[in-house]
Formats: structure tokens, sequence, C-alpha cells
């Protein structure tokens, strides 16, 4: 009991002997925590927007007007059997009519009852797991090969932008997490090194008289421990609050799940634990 208290006394000496450094460390660490939270929820919203935009992603294969309409059918079975394509839809002639119809508000094929001049085509759904341009290029290759498939296009540009657009926000936030992770552990090793100056004597008083290294660190990783996880908790909270007094109707933000927060909240205290043992190391030598 008597080292439990001998902990916490230390503890609670350097927090109350150097507010300002305390202080200092939190509101540094909170700064830099938080742009990582932001950077968080920009890229979760990101990806959610990603995955809505691809959902809406369809192959369009067109049919060759040399296949009869009973032909259909067994066209349809070949293309079903193609891995990747869960849905499948067929427009004829008809229907393309419609549509057109739709898109301009007006019938531009008036003069074209006897003979509709549009192509019938298939409207192809994908699987997930395979909205992405190097499995939809084999998918439309595929289709393409089948006989009495004249012509295949999806939106094979925008999906190649849209890759590497996530590509670089996936290396920007690689980057941006290293970058925090170091700063955030300088700073903190810096500011408990200075907390520990003023106690070097005593520190290496308790040395002579036998304590172990690991007794006269646990404050320190304690402090650490607690400075990093209070500034980690000060970021979120400052999130919500944010978020309950801006709204953005437009855009649908997405946050991390309770559980993702407690976790990265601990992670940053973990962290912390290892810059206080990292500001201390010198004194146990």
């Amino acid at each position: 009991m008597s080292r439990i208290n001998h902990i916490l006394r230390e503890l609670g000496r350097s927090l109350y002997r150097n507010p300002g450094t305390v202080l200092g460390a939190v509101l540094s660490l909170a700064m830099l925590f938080l742009l990582f939270d932001l950077y968080w929820i920009t890229s979760e919203t990101s990806n959610r927007l990603y995955s809505d935009l691809l959902s809406d992603i369809r192959i369009e294969a067109f049919v060759n007007d040399g296949v009869d309409d009973i032909e259909i059918p067994m066209v349809t079975e070949k293309i079903s059997k193609i891995k990747g394509i869960f849905a499948i839809g067929y427009i004829s002639k008809d229907s393309a009519r419609l549509v057109l119809q739709h898109m301009l508000g007006t019938d531009l094929l008036v003069d074209y009852n006897n003979k509709n001049p549009l192509p019938r085509s298939f409207v192809l759904e994908v699987d997930k797991k395979f909205l992405n341009s190097t499995d939809m290029d084999m998918i439309s290759k595929e289709v393409a090969s089948l006989p009495g498939i004249f012509d295949v296009k999806y939106s094979r540009e925008w999906l190649v932008k849209a890759e590497q657009m996530k590509s670089v926000i996936i290396e920007v936030g690689l980057a941006l997490g290293i970058l925090i992770l170091l700063t955030a552990l300088i700073s903190l090793i810096n500011n408990i090194r200075l907390m520990t100056r003023a106690r070097a004597v005593g520190f290496q008083q308790m040395r002579l008289l036998g304590a172990s290294k690991i007794f006269l660190a646990f404050p320190f990783l304690l402090e650490g421990f607690f400075i990093s996880g209070f500034a980690a908790l000060i970021g979120w909270v400052s999130i919500f609050y944010g978020k309950e007094h801006v709204s953005l109707t437009q855009l649908n933000i997405v946050y991390p799940n309770l559980e993702e927060m407690v976790i990265y909240c601990v992670v940053a205290a973990v962290l912390g634990a290892i810059s206080g043992y990292l500001g201390i190391r010198r004194l146990l030598k």
C-alpha cells in the first residue's frame, strides 16, 4: 500500500507543481489528436460516398441487330455465368425509346414508328467485390466476347480517377498518422523531461536506497498515460460539441462508432505511457 501511495503522490506532485507544463502538453496533444480525428471522419465520409457512387455503376452491353428476340434468353444465360455479375436487366427497343423520352421530355422518334433505330441492351449489376477497374475490365471483356454483343460500356474513366483519389487519401492518412504520432511522442517526452529536472536529486536518492527502475518510472508512465488519454478524449468531445452546433444538411458525415473511439483513446494513452518512459529514461541509467 505504501508503494501505491508513493506512486500516487509522485503523480500528483508532477501535476500540481507544473500546471502550466501539463496544461500545455494536454492542449498541444489535443490539437494534434483533433487534427487526426477530423481526417478520420473525412476519410470515413469519403469512403461512404465512394461506396455509394460505386453502387450506381452499371455495365451496359449492346445487342447486335442480327440477334432475334427469341435468342435473348440464351444470351442472358451466358452473361449470368460470368463471375462477378449478380443482376441482369434487359432493355428492349421500345423500353429504350421510353427511357430516351423520359430523359429528354419529348419523343424524338415520332417519325420512326416503323423502324426503331435504338439498340437493345443489357444492364449488368456487378457484385461489390468486383467494383474496381481491373475486375470491371475483365468482366467487360468477357461480356464483349459473347456472340450477339457488339459493344460494352461503363464509366471507366470516372472509376479510375475515383480509385486514384482514394489511394491518395490513404497515403495522406498514413503520412499524417505517422507525423502526428512522432510529434505527440516528442512533445510529451520533452514536457515530462521538463517536469523531472527539478526532481533529479530526489530521484537519485531513491535509486541509492534501492528503488527499482520500474517503481521510479511508474508515476511518469501514468502521467503520460493520463495526459495523452485525456487529450484524445478532449479531441472527440470537441468534435461532438461542434456536431451539435454545426449542421451540414447536404452531406452525410460518417463518425466512428463508440468502440472505435474508445480503442483510439486507449491507444493514445498507451503511446503517452511510452512517451513517459522515454522522458524519464535518462534518469534511470
